[in-house]
């Protein structure tokens, strides 16, 4: 009596339930994960809301390996490669040109003069101011022969009054005034006063060369 009740509530139960007796013969399969999707969009795609990424952490190990795979790893710089500089023909040398500089220079001399009653000391291609040479213009050639000294680097010629042969030559530049030079007279009482001025007419000549002193006797200085 109580295995036929028994009975009769598991079946009510299994037809409750909607529970099948299972065949014993049948395989036995486990149970299949379904996954389910959200609906796509009419463009095809997912929306955004849908799709939730979570990121993904490392694992400590794993950064600490790579960090030592790092900091045993052996570090090796290859240096690039100068290229060779291309060597260039060298350029055949000029011709030795000789310049105006290499020209042997003149013998440096001087030598002292009388114009009038002065006394000046000349250097050729040098010009000096004199006292007004009567009778002579604008690029006119003169010859000066008053000459009391010749002196170079080596030798002295000194005249007795004059170096013999020795002369300067000249040519006249421009006759002109010097500055001018105030005479002012006064005398006391007697209501006297002159303010005077005046300009002492002068020649510039300019010294082309020196010559005619060779010949004389000289004064040699010890080098």
């Amino acid at each position: 009596m109580a295995s036929s009740s028994s009975l009769s509530l598991c079946s009510s139960l299994a037809s409750r339930c909607g529970l099948s007796p299972q065949n014993p013969h049948a395989h036995h399969h486990p149970p299949s994960s379904s996954i389910s999707f959200p609906p796509y969009s009419k463009a095809g795609v997912a929306p955004a809301s849908s799709l939730k990424l979570a990121p993904s952490r490392p694992s400590s190990s794993s950064s600490f390996a790579a960090k030592s795979s790092e900091s045993d790893a052996p570090v090796i710089e290859f240096a690039p490669e100068a290229a060779e500089p291309e060597l260039e023909p060298e350029p055949e040398p000029a011709p030795a040109v000789p310049s105006p500089g290499d020209a042997p220079k003149r013998e440096e001399v001087f030598a002292v003069v009388m114009v009038g009653s002065r006394q000046y000391i000349v250097f050729p291609g040098r010009y000096i101011y004199t006292q007004r040479l009567k009778g002579a213009s604008v690029d006119d050639k003169i010859i000066l022969n008053k000459v009391l000294l010749v002196g170079t680097r080596t030798s002295t010629y000194i005249g007795k009054p004059v170096v013999p042969n020795a002369a300067v030559h000249a040519v006249v530049e421009e006759q002109g005034l010097d500055p001018k030079v105030i005479v002012f007279k006064y005398k006391k009482k007697k209501k006297y006063r002159r303010n005077i001025g005046h300009r002492q007419p002068n020649t510039r000549i300019r010294i082309t060369g020196i010559t005619g002193y060779q010949d004389s006797p000289a004064v040699t200085l010890d080098s």
